[in-house]
């Protein structure tokens, strides 16, 4: 699964990691995160991340 990072602050959502800290279990892509989710480092919102390479 692919990485994205957010624009705003770098911070990178790796699917293997998850977001435990928002009950986001590894293996969850980045697609299939709840559309209120935001950047656990600055609160930038999904639309503020883009694929990393």
């Amino acid at each position: 699964m692919k990485k994205y990072i957010c624009t705003v602050c770098n911070h990178v959502y790796d699917p293997a990691e998850g977001d435990p800290d928002a009950g986001i279990a590894p293996g969850k892509s980045f697609d299939s995160l709840p559309d209120p989710w935001v950047c656990p480092d600055c609160g930038a919102t999904k639309a503020d991340f883009e694929p990393a390479d």
